[in-house]
């Protein structure tokens, strides 16, 4: 091997050992919480945003999130994007991770904040809680569920509530956070009042 080519590789190797796939599992995520709206039923506990919470990217980042939230007991997993308009879910709590790309969401419905979320950021978001898609460039996440439950699509139309009301309050907290597992996170964040 030439020595020019063996520096390239070596560099390379280098770059490479920046642990691309870690995590630091004592980020503090950042909490949004967003009241009933009369149309969206929100929730009592908190959307968790995760930024920056890894560095993988595109298919590589995707496999990672994949990979993660199922050791983590969040399956039923789906790569794709977020839908342009205002839904929530009742049947299970939702992980989003984006590996790819940026979009600018609206959190909570109307009444809700409008977030920017990008490449390496998580976000846990609560059952009844509204999420929409104002806008993306070369969008890329993975959705998944706790225990892999099976995931609904609420719109806030005229007859959801109160059975999507009453199917949130059934659902147990989860015993595992997405994204650091046991501790941390929605596992200290999430209590019932």
């Amino acid at each position: 091997m030439e020595r020019q080519t063996f520096l390239s590789w070596l560099g390379l190797l280098a770059i490479n050992m920046r642990k691309p796939f870690d995590t630091d599992q004592t980020m503090k995520p950042e909490q949004l919480l967003f009241q009933d709206d009369g149309i969206i039923p929100n929730s009592e506990f908190p959307l968790l945003l995760y930024r920056s919470a890894f560095t993988a990217r595109e298919d590589a980042g995707a496999a990672w999130l994949e990979n993660h939230f199922a050791g983590n007991n969040w399956t039923n997993s789906w790569r794709n994007g977020v839908y342009p308009f205002h839904h929530y879910h009742s049947t299970s709590h939702e992980v989003l991770g984006v590996y790819q790309g940026t979009a600018l969401l609206h959190l909570g419905g109307e009444k809700g904040k409008k977030v920017k979320v990008e490449a390496g950021d998580i976000i846990v978001i609560p059952a009844g809680v509204g999420h929409k898609n104002l806008g993306s460039d070369n969008l890329g996440i993975v959705g998944a569920y706790e225990d892999g439950r099976s995931w609904d699509v609420n719109k806030g139309l005229p007859g959801e509530r109160p059975k999507t009301d009453e199917t949130i309050a059934a659902l147990p907290i989860p015993k595992t956070d997405p994204f650091t597992g046991k501790t941390g996170g929605l596992i200290n964040l999430w209590k019932k009042h």
